[in-house]
Formats: C-alpha cells, sequence, structure tokens
C-alpha cells in the first residue's frame, strides 16, 4: 500500500467547476405550473395567470442557462470522454 509524502501535492485543476447562482424560477416555474392545473378545475382567469407564470419563468430560465453556457470557455470538454 502506498503512503502519500507529505512534500507531494495534487495536479493542477483543470478547469473551474461551473454552478448557477441562486435563483427563484424554480419555485416560481413550479406555482406557476401549479396554479394552472387548479386554473382548470376552478377558473379561466386562474388557468390564463398560471400559464403566463408558468411561460414566463419557463422563458427567463431557459434565457439564463444559455447566457450562463455561452460564458463557458469554447474547449470545454474538448477531449473528454465519458462512459
Amino acid at each position: 500500500m502506498s503512503q502519500i509524502q507529505p512534500e507531494q501535492t495534487p495536479p493542477p485543476v483543470g478547469e473551474e467547476i461551473h454552478l448557477p447562482g441562486p435563483s427563484l424560477l424554480p419555485i416560481l416555474n413550479a406555482a406557476g405550473i401549479t396554479i394552472a392545473v387548479v386554473g382548470i378545475t376552478t377558473s379561466l382567469i386562474i388557468l390564463f395567470i398560471g400559464l403566463a407564470l408558468f411561460l414566463g419563468t419557463t422563458i427567463r430560465w431557459i434565457a439564463d442557462t444559455r447566457r450562463d453556457i455561452a460564458h463557458l470557455p469554447l474547449d470545454h470538454g474538448a477531449g473528454e470522454k465519458y462512459h
């Protein structure tokens, strides 16, 4: 069994890990679809409010994700093989 020597250091990091920032969009998106489902059985006004909230948050969420992906390096993931 090999032992790690105290003077050994780990290799440098190849790339930074990207994590999205905190957002209320997932919660608002779920609330929108829930309101829309409740609106199906209660009122068309509630249905349209829920659908508007759901569609608005979905569009915003996709736009934010596209912007985040656009800021990644061009060679992100190049040459890596996933099994």
